[in-house]
Protein backbone atom coordinates (compact mmCIF):
# COMPACT_ATOMS: atom_id res chain seq x y z
CA UNK A 1 0.00 0.00 0.00
CA UNK A 2 1.03 3.45 -0.88
CA UNK A 3 0.98 5.40 1.83
CA UNK A 4 0.77 9.73 2.28
CA UNK A 5 1.05 11.61 5.65
CA UNK A 6 -0.02 15.20 5.48
CA UNK A 7 0.54 15.96 9.28
CA UNK A 8 3.53 15.39 11.97
CA UNK A 9 1.57 13.16 14.18
CA UNK A 10 0.39 10.45 11.48
CA UNK A 11 3.58 9.99 9.94
CA UNK A 12 4.69 9.34 13.27
CA UNK A 13 1.73 6.65 13.59
CA UNK A 14 2.99 5.15 9.82
CA UNK A 15 6.55 4.73 11.48
CA UNK A 16 5.48 3.69 14.53
CA UNK A 17 3.15 0.59 13.43
CA UNK A 18 6.15 -0.30 10.92
CA UNK A 19 4.80 1.35 7.35
CA UNK A 20 8.04 3.57 6.88
CA UNK A 21 8.70 1.52 3.62
CA UNK A 22 4.71 2.07 2.25
CA UNK A 23 5.38 6.19 3.38
CA UNK A 24 5.94 7.67 0.17
CA UNK A 25 4.63 11.27 0.25
CA UNK A 26 5.07 13.86 3.65
CA UNK A 27 5.10 17.49 4.56
CA UNK A 28 7.73 19.85 5.10
CA UNK A 29 7.43 19.47 8.73
CA UNK A 30 7.10 15.97 8.71
CA UNK A 31 10.34 14.14 10.98
CA UNK A 32 10.96 11.31 8.96
CA UNK A 33 14.35 9.49 9.90
CA UNK A 34 16.73 10.74 8.26
CA UNK A 35 17.94 7.81 6.33
CA UNK A 36 14.43 7.68 5.31
CA UNK A 37 14.30 11.33 3.85
CA UNK A 38 15.79 11.19 0.52
CA UNK A 39 12.81 8.58 -0.41
CA UNK A 40 10.00 10.48 0.66
CA UNK A 41 8.42 13.10 -1.59
CA UNK A 42 7.38 16.18 0.03
CA UNK A 43 3.96 17.36 -1.33
CA UNK A 44 2.82 19.80 1.32
CA UNK A 45 5.05 22.66 1.73
CA UNK A 46 4.74 25.97 3.78
CA UNK A 47 6.85 28.53 5.50
CA UNK A 48 9.68 28.01 7.36
CA UNK A 49 8.93 30.03 10.67
CA UNK A 50 12.42 28.97 12.36
CA UNK A 51 13.87 32.57 12.78
CA UNK A 52 10.40 34.03 13.40
CA UNK A 53 9.24 35.05 17.09
CA UNK A 54 6.24 33.30 18.38
CA UNK A 55 4.60 36.68 18.24
CA UNK A 56 5.57 36.88 14.66
CA UNK A 57 4.95 33.59 13.62
CA UNK A 58 0.55 34.70 15.27
CA UNK A 59 0.62 37.98 13.51
CA UNK A 60 1.68 35.88 10.32
CA UNK A 61 -1.30 33.40 10.85
CA UNK A 62 -3.70 35.72 11.85
CA UNK A 63 -2.52 37.80 8.54
CA UNK A 64 -2.82 34.91 6.59
CA UNK A 65 -5.71 34.02 7.90
CA UNK A 66 -7.83 37.31 7.73
CA UNK A 67 -6.72 37.88 4.05
CA UNK A 68 -8.46 34.08 3.18
CA UNK A 69 -4.61 32.70 2.27
CA UNK A 70 -3.21 29.47 2.84
CA UNK A 71 -0.82 28.64 4.97
CA UNK A 72 -0.10 25.31 3.74
CA UNK A 73 0.45 24.40 -0.25
CA UNK A 74 -0.59 21.32 -1.67
CA UNK A 75 1.85 20.27 -4.70
CA UNK A 76 -1.24 18.38 -6.53
CA UNK A 77 0.57 17.28 -9.26
CA UNK A 78 3.31 15.68 -6.95
CA UNK A 79 0.75 14.01 -5.07
CA UNK A 80 -1.27 12.80 -8.27
CA UNK A 81 2.57 11.03 -9.38
CA UNK A 82 2.79 9.00 -6.10
CA UNK A 83 -0.48 7.15 -7.03
CA UNK A 84 -1.21 7.47 -3.37
CA UNK A 85 -3.78 4.00 -2.07
CA UNK A 86 -4.25 5.66 1.15
CA UNK A 87 -3.97 9.53 2.18
CA UNK A 88 -3.76 10.94 6.40
CA UNK A 89 -5.26 14.25 6.62
CA UNK A 90 -6.99 16.06 9.32
CA UNK A 91 -9.30 18.90 9.96
CA UNK A 92 -8.12 19.45 13.53
CA UNK A 93 -6.86 22.66 13.69
CA UNK A 94 -5.94 24.94 10.19
CA UNK A 95 -3.05 26.16 11.69
CA UNK A 96 -1.29 22.71 12.16
CA UNK A 97 -1.91 20.91 8.85
CA UNK A 98 -3.71 21.25 5.28
CA UNK A 99 -7.23 20.66 6.33
CA UNK A 100 -9.16 17.52 5.26
CA UNK A 101 -11.94 19.22 2.57
CA UNK A 102 -8.73 21.25 0.68
CA UNK A 103 -7.57 17.86 0.04
CA UNK A 104 -10.60 16.68 -1.32
CA UNK A 105 -11.52 19.29 -3.45
CA UNK A 106 -7.73 18.48 -4.72
CA UNK A 107 -8.18 14.42 -5.54
CA UNK A 108 -11.74 14.93 -7.32
CA UNK A 109 -9.97 17.87 -9.73
CA UNK A 110 -7.02 15.32 -10.15
CA UNK A 111 -9.25 12.55 -10.67
CA UNK A 112 -7.18 10.57 -7.86
CA UNK A 113 -9.43 8.22 -6.14
CA UNK A 114 -7.51 7.64 -3.47
CA UNK A 115 -8.44 6.69 -0.10
CA UNK A 116 -8.91 9.58 3.04
CA UNK A 117 -9.00 9.05 6.46
CA UNK A 118 -9.06 12.35 8.59
CA UNK A 119 -7.75 12.28 11.84
CA UNK A 120 -8.90 14.80 14.26
CA UNK A 121 -8.66 13.51 17.90
CA UNK A 122 -9.85 15.83 21.05
CA UNK A 123 -8.82 13.46 23.84
CA UNK A 124 -5.83 11.22 24.44
CA UNK A 125 -8.48 8.02 24.15
CA UNK A 126 -9.23 9.55 21.02
CA UNK A 127 -5.63 9.72 19.75
CA UNK A 128 -5.26 6.08 20.46
CA UNK A 129 -8.31 5.57 18.43
CA UNK A 130 -6.85 6.79 15.60
CA UNK A 131 -3.59 4.72 15.88
CA UNK A 132 -6.13 1.64 15.17
CA UNK A 133 -7.54 3.65 12.32
CA UNK A 134 -5.08 4.12 10.82
CA UNK A 135 -4.08 0.13 10.63
CA UNK A 136 -7.17 -1.11 9.85
CA UNK A 137 -7.34 1.12 6.58
CA UNK A 138 -3.66 0.50 6.33
CA UNK A 139 -3.98 -3.36 6.24
CA UNK A 140 -2.44 -4.15 9.82
CA UNK A 141 -5.37 -3.86 12.32
CA UNK A 142 -2.89 -6.40 14.71
CA UNK A 143 0.13 -4.17 15.17
CA UNK A 144 -2.18 -1.60 15.66
CA UNK A 145 -4.29 -3.35 18.65
CA UNK A 146 -0.34 -4.50 19.48
CA UNK A 147 0.63 -0.74 19.81
CA UNK A 148 -2.34 0.21 21.57
CA UNK A 149 -2.35 -2.24 24.21
CA UNK A 150 1.46 -1.39 24.69
CA UNK A 151 0.87 2.05 25.19
CA UNK A 152 -1.78 1.34 27.63
CA UNK A 153 -0.09 -0.43 30.01
CA UNK A 154 2.52 2.16 30.46
CA UNK A 155 -0.09 4.72 30.75
CA UNK A 156 -1.58 2.26 33.08
CA UNK A 157 2.01 2.00 35.05
CA UNK A 158 2.22 5.54 35.13
CA UNK A 159 -1.20 5.83 36.73
CA UNK A 160 -0.23 2.54 39.50
CA UNK A 161 2.80 4.45 40.26
CA UNK A 162 1.20 7.91 41.49
CA UNK A 163 -1.95 6.63 42.49
CA UNK A 164 -2.91 8.11 45.47
CA UNK A 165 -0.75 10.84 45.99
CA UNK A 166 -1.52 14.64 46.10
CA UNK A 167 -2.08 15.85 42.69
CA UNK A 168 -0.73 19.27 42.00
CA UNK A 169 -2.37 21.84 39.78
CA UNK A 170 -0.94 21.99 36.32
CA UNK A 171 -0.98 24.92 33.50
CA UNK A 172 0.21 24.05 30.64
CA UNK A 173 1.07 27.07 27.96
CA UNK A 174 0.98 26.36 24.87
CA UNK A 175 1.44 29.65 23.20
CA UNK A 176 2.79 32.50 24.72
CA UNK A 177 2.92 35.66 22.65
CA UNK A 178 -0.43 35.75 22.88
CA UNK A 179 -1.02 33.30 25.86
CA UNK A 180 -2.73 29.94 24.99
CA UNK A 181 -4.43 27.93 27.66
CA UNK A 182 -3.82 24.15 26.45
CA UNK A 183 -7.03 22.19 25.20
CA UNK A 184 -7.65 19.22 23.19
CA UNK A 185 -5.95 15.95 24.76
CA UNK A 186 -3.40 18.02 26.60
CA UNK A 187 -5.06 18.25 29.92
CA UNK A 188 -5.34 14.51 29.59
CA UNK A 189 -1.73 14.45 29.46
CA UNK A 190 -1.52 16.34 33.16
CA UNK A 191 -4.60 14.22 34.45
CA UNK A 192 -2.97 11.15 33.09
CA UNK A 193 0.66 11.83 34.72
CA UNK A 194 -0.75 12.74 38.43
CA UNK A 195 -1.56 16.61 37.93
CA UNK A 196 -4.76 18.23 38.08
CA UNK A 197 -4.78 20.62 34.92
CA UNK A 198 -5.89 24.52 35.78
CA UNK A 199 -6.67 26.99 32.76
CA UNK A 200 -7.76 24.20 30.32
CA UNK A 201 -9.80 23.01 28.02
CA UNK A 202 -9.90 19.51 28.16
CA UNK A 203 -11.29 17.58 24.50
CA UNK A 204 -11.82 21.47 23.03
CA UNK A 205 -9.60 23.47 21.41
CA UNK A 206 -7.14 25.45 22.91
CA UNK A 207 -7.92 29.19 22.91
CA UNK A 208 -6.33 32.64 23.90
CA UNK A 209 -6.28 33.54 27.64
CA UNK A 210 -4.42 36.20 29.65
CA UNK A 211 -1.39 36.01 31.58
CA UNK A 212 -3.65 37.63 34.32
CA UNK A 213 -6.44 34.34 34.28
CA UNK A 214 -3.31 32.02 34.20
CA UNK A 215 -1.85 33.47 37.26
CA UNK A 216 -5.21 33.61 39.09
CA UNK A 217 -5.80 29.73 38.67
CA UNK A 218 -2.71 29.62 41.08
CA UNK A 219 -0.74 26.81 38.99
CA UNK A 220 1.81 24.80 41.41
CA UNK A 221 3.67 23.69 38.04
CA UNK A 222 3.85 25.96 34.92
CA UNK A 223 4.77 23.73 31.46
CA UNK A 224 5.83 25.91 29.04
CA UNK A 225 5.14 23.22 25.18
CA UNK A 226 4.66 26.34 22.80
CA UNK A 227 2.89 24.36 19.77
CA UNK A 228 6.00 23.84 16.68
CA UNK A 229 8.95 24.11 19.51
CA UNK A 230 11.44 21.68 20.47
CA UNK A 231 13.17 21.74 23.70
CA UNK A 232 15.92 24.12 23.05
CA UNK A 233 13.01 26.59 21.94
CA UNK A 234 10.78 26.50 24.48
CA UNK A 235 13.30 26.59 26.96
CA UNK A 236 14.29 30.02 25.88
CA UNK A 237 10.04 30.65 26.08
CA UNK A 238 9.90 29.55 29.46
CA UNK A 239 12.88 31.60 30.95
CA UNK A 240 10.58 34.72 29.85
CA UNK A 241 7.17 33.23 31.51
CA UNK A 242 9.07 32.39 34.52
CA UNK A 243 9.17 35.77 35.20
CA UNK A 244 5.04 36.15 35.42
CA UNK A 245 4.80 32.91 38.41
CA UNK A 246 7.47 33.70 40.68
CA UNK A 247 7.70 31.13 43.21
CA UNK A 248 6.50 28.84 40.87
CA UNK A 249 8.34 25.87 39.36
CA UNK A 250 8.05 26.25 35.84
CA UNK A 251 9.58 23.56 33.26
CA UNK A 252 10.21 24.05 29.19
CA UNK A 253 8.82 20.63 27.32
CA UNK A 254 9.81 19.51 24.06
CA UNK A 255 5.89 19.95 22.97
CA UNK A 256 6.71 18.32 18.94
CA UNK A 257 7.89 15.44 20.35
CA UNK A 258 5.31 15.10 23.72
CA UNK A 259 3.10 17.06 23.63
CA UNK A 260 1.21 18.81 20.76
CA UNK A 261 1.47 15.91 17.95
CA UNK A 262 -1.52 13.63 18.53
CA UNK A 263 0.12 10.39 17.90
CA UNK A 264 1.99 7.52 20.13
CA UNK A 265 4.74 9.85 21.39
CA UNK A 266 2.41 11.51 23.86
CA UNK A 267 2.79 8.34 25.96
CA UNK A 268 5.94 9.34 26.19
CA UNK A 269 4.40 12.95 27.56
CA UNK A 270 2.47 11.78 29.81
CA UNK A 271 5.61 9.70 31.63
CA UNK A 272 7.85 12.74 31.06
CA UNK A 273 5.32 15.13 32.86
CA UNK A 274 5.35 12.33 35.65
CA UNK A 275 8.88 12.80 36.00
CA UNK A 276 8.17 16.31 36.94
CA UNK A 277 5.70 16.01 39.09
CA UNK A 278 6.17 13.15 40.85
CA UNK A 279 10.12 12.56 40.34
CA UNK A 280 10.40 9.86 43.45
CA UNK A 281 7.23 7.70 41.91
CA UNK A 282 8.02 7.26 38.35
CA UNK A 283 11.69 6.81 36.36
CA UNK A 284 13.57 10.01 35.39
CA UNK A 285 12.53 11.42 32.29
CA UNK A 286 15.31 11.78 29.18
CA UNK A 287 17.24 14.83 29.30
CA UNK A 288 15.74 16.17 26.10
CA UNK A 289 12.13 16.12 27.46
CA UNK A 290 11.82 18.92 30.30
CA UNK A 291 14.21 21.08 31.82
CA UNK A 292 13.68 23.15 34.49
CA UNK A 293 14.16 26.91 33.63
CA UNK A 294 12.63 28.25 37.43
Amino acid sequence: MRLVSLLPSATDIVYALGLGDDLVGVTFECDVPPADRAGKLVVVGGRDTRGMSPGEIDAYVRSQRAAGADLYTLHADALAGLEPDLLLTQDLCRVCALPAGQLTEALDHLGCRADVLSLDPYTLDEVLGTILAVGHRAGVPERAEALVAALRDRLAAVAAAVGGRRRPRVAVVEWVDPPFAAGHWIPDLVSAAGGTPVAAHPGARSAPTTWAALTDAAPEVVLVAPCGFDLAGATGQAEQVAARFPGTAVWAVDADALVVRPGPRLVDGVEAIAAVLHPDAVPPAPADATVRVA
